[in-house]
């Protein structure tokens, strides 16, 4: 297992014994867990993320942290929109929809505005870093 999937174990298992609430570099930020099923794989595959929420969505930022390349739950969304959502206690359906345009530019602003360092991840990338809405289905 890789560093980062050790770590994401961590903070998914940290996330679902505390109702949704972590501690270290997110504590207090507002953290989702998406489970995506693998654009190759066909598998299942969770991530912990923080996001936006938005009227009745939350919107999450293909960031990985302003990596040359986009995270891998990007790529199976893109394959497969339909997502399990996890926040707080609550877990549901959503559709994944990627946000573009002025509705993407003011969506990142706000990320960046709670949370500055989502500003050094795009400076960081040459990469338009996506947005995606998480638009629940039920």
């Amino acid at each position: 297992m890789s560093e980062l999937n050790d770590w994401n174990t961590k903070i998914i298992a940290e996330f679902r014994a505390n109702g949704g609430q972590v501690g270290g570099q997110f504590e207090g930020a507002p953290m989702v867990i998406i489970t995506t099923t693998g654009a190759r794989s066909g598998q299942p595959r969770t991530a912990p993320l923080v996001y936006l929420p938005d009227n009745k969505r939350l919107v999450i930022f293909a960031s990985k942290a302003g990596a040359p390349t986009h995270p891998d739950w990007y790529h199976n969304l893109k394959a497969n929109p339909t997502v399990t959502v996890e926040v707080g206690t609550d877990v549901y359906q959503a559709t994944a929809v990627e946000i573009t345009g002025d509705e993407r530019d003011r969506l990142y602003a706000a990320q960046v505005s709670l949370m500055p360092g989502f500003a050094n991840y795009q400076e960081a990338t040459t990469r338009l870093i996506p947005v995606i809405a998480l638009q629940p289905t039920t």
